[in-house]
């Protein structure tokens, strides 16, 4: 993913990377497949999967910090808000020529529109919670995220 990922691009992930269902199994399968993809890179970040605001995995490698867990918490209170990934509010506010601190109104300590947290989508039901790396750079911290889904989503009756 580049610097110029456009709203398009953002919103079709979210389009096509959508469950047919999402329970405690699926949210345990989907976080051990980004810690394992995580591990493998040597990557220092935290892993949170909710759903319906209920934490179901959580997991911290090495390098990773408490001050991760606050990000994790902050972006997926957007995707909780706005329905989009972080990186998406983010981004439809630069687009705008506004940044996401100074033109959402909402507290920057309980908020944050960088890349990394997901909606989890569940067909013909919506926006059921998010699954939210941080720990690297935003975008990397989404591109995480979007890969791992789109391999899970590919192996898995999702």
């Amino acid at each position: 993913m580049t610097d110029n990922t456009t709203l398009d691009e953002l919103a079709a992930q979210e389009s096509t990377l959508v469950f047919d269902r999402f329970d405690d199994d699926t949210a345990w399968a989907v976080g051990v497949a980004l810690r394992d993809e995580a591990s493998a890179a040597g990557l220092p970040v935290a892993i949170s999967i909710r759903r319906n605001g209920q934490r179901l995995f959580h997991a911290a490698l090495p390098g990773a910090s408490a001050d991760n867990d606050g990000w994790l918490e902050r972006k997926s209170a957007v995707v909780d808000r706005y329905g989009h990934s972080s990186l998406y509010v983010g981004e439809e506010f630069r687009a705008a020529g506004k940044t996401f601190e100074d033109s959402s109104r909402l507290d920057p300590s309980r908020y944050a529109a960088h890349g990394g947290a997901f909606p989890v989508i569940v067909r013909d039901v919506g926006c059921v919670g998010t699954i939210a790396v941080s720990g690297l750079p935003q975008r990397e911290d989404h591109r995480l995220v979007v890969e791992t889904l789109t391999t899970f989503l590919g192996r898995h009756d999702a």
